[in-house]
């Protein structure tokens, strides 16, 4: 009689440690299922962005040629539009020649005249973008990722090349 009570409780056990491995397994393949679809919607968000070339660039990090890492904790932009680009970027590294303005040390000028070069990469696009009315850039070169992220490479005349790490999004 005990034996029988004990394979039934075994029994029940077995049913119970089923049905929350095969509930743990629904679980984890939704949770897989929702952060796909979240990749997906933010990937189709970029891509308009980049497509209607409508983005702000927000720098987190800057990565000056010598010297360590800085972490920026003021918002520092680049806003990209068909027909205007807004730098308010800081500046650390190695300048050639000092600004007039001593106000004026970072990467900050309004542009209306520049060429917008996209290249699609496997995971994201590579943006060339070059100011004709800017004295001192040179270019900015970016790695825009599915995801958002995004790194930032800028190329001047008289100063040494400098490289923002941040993320985009939509421009208001």
């Amino acid at each position: 009689m005990r034996t029988i009570q004990i394979n039934r409780m075994m029994q029940r056990m077995l049913a119970l440690t089923l049905v929350l491995v095969s509930t743990l397994a629904t679980t984890t393949l939704m949770a897989q299922d929702e952060k796909k679809t979240k990749q997906e919607e933010k990937a189709a968000a970029v891509t308009a962005m980049i497509n209607a070339q409508q983005y702000v660039f927000k720098a987190q990090t800057a990565l000056p040629t010598r010297g360590r890492t800085v972490q920026l904790t003021t918002d520092y932009t680049v806003k990209v539009g068909k027909d205007t680009l807004v730098s308010d970027l800081p500046y650390f590294g190695r300048s050639f020649s000092a600004p007039i303005d001593p106000t004026k040390g970072g990467i900050q000028f309004n542009s209306t005249k520049f060429t917008y070069d996209v290249k699609e990469i496997k995971k994201g696009w590579q943006i060339t973008i070059r100011p004709s009315d800017v004295n001192d850039v040179q270019q900015f070169f970016f790695s825009i990722f599915n995801n958002g992220s995004a790194t930032l490479q800028v190329t001047s005349t008289n100063r040494t090349p400098i490289t923002f790490n941040g993320f985009v999004v939509a421009k208001k």
